[in-house]
């Protein structure tokens, strides 16, 4: 279905990479903006304050996707671009893997840095509960209070769910659509002239 997306239901337990005495430290965090990003990076930081690199991808959106990666000195695209494939070779959106680096005191090489920091993420990823979500879709329903139970009748039968409803003389109800069902909804109210559906 073009209306399923894959993500992660909570923050992973820390995972533990070792390569040649060096430490990496895996995380998976779900997120829903920059600034949920920001937050978590601040606190990895303090917990492990005298780590040596904290490398990091992002992906937020579904439809419209936004990325990052960052390798956090070390070289270029050894550490968050293969965090990112991770990301993208478990399909996940809407999440943060950051794996932080205690250095052991050999060197990786380029080679061996992106293998590790592949591992810390894939470990990270595979101690998450990966969880499949629809995208839906928010409609606001206005309508005279004498509709309410063929409204109600309605909403119960098409198995909608109601994020909000405010009942008086002209009654307001914000149902949430799956977008797969969208069209549907929007028939069977379109055929009840007295209630307007308007997306919001």
């Amino acid at each position: 279905m073009d209306d399923l997306y894959k993500t992660i239901e909570k923050p992973s337990r820390e995972t533990l990479f070792k390569d040649r005495n060096s430490k990496f430290y895996g995380y998976a965090f779900p997120v829903s903006s920059e600034a949920d990003i920001r937050d978590l990076l601040e606190l990895l930081k303090k917990k492990h304050h005298s780590a040596g690199h904290f490398c990091y991808a992002w992906q937020i959106g579904i439809e419209s996707v936004r990325f990052r990666v960052n390798d956090d000195g070390e070289p270029n695209n050894s550490a968050g671009m293969p965090i990112y494939g991770q990301i993208q070779s478990f399909g996940l959106t809407n999440i943060l893997i950051v794996s932080v680096r205690y250095f052991g005191g050999t060197k990786l090489g380029i080679g061996g840095l992106i293998n590790a920091y592949k591992q810390s993420a894939k470990l990270a990823i595979e101690s998450s509960i990966i969880i499949e979500k629809t995208i839906d879709v928010l409609y606001e329903l206005n309508f005279e209070y004498e509709l309410i139970s063929r409204v109600m009748k309605i909403i119960r039968e098409n198995a909608i769910s109601i994020q909000s409803q405010k009942f008086d003389i002209d009654c307001k109800i914000t149902i949430v659509v799956r977008k797969s069902k969208i069209n549907k909804v929007l028939e069977i109210f379109s055929e009840f002239y007295k209630v307007q559906i308007q997306p919001l």
